[in-house]
């Protein structure tokens, strides 16, 4: 999972706020498994750069143009890639 900081807000004594948020690619992994598509294929067949998989195994941040790959190559929503889980 990965782990995303967001500042809600500047406080009167200068503080602060930050809140922590998870988005998890467990979908992205149970999505493959369905649709029966290894990283193999996502990498030689559709051209998904292998820094892309080590990204998501290591559950960091892909960009939105990332997402809709995936969701086109697998037939997908947005849902079956990532979710977000508030911490």
């Amino acid at each position: 999972m990965a782990i995303v900081n967001i500042m809600i807000g500047l406080y009167a004594n200068n503080s602060i706020k930050v809140v922590s948020l998870l988005i998890s690619y467990r979908p992205f992994w149970e999505t493959l498994k369905k649709r029966k598509i290894s990283t193999y294929a996502l990498i030689n067949k559709y051209n998904i750069s292998s820094a892309t998989i080590d990204r998501i195994k290591k559950g960091k941040g892909i960009t939105t143009t990332k997402i809709d790959d995936f969701c086109k190559i697998l037939n997908c929503e947005v849902s079956d890639v990532i979710e977000y889980i508030k911490d």
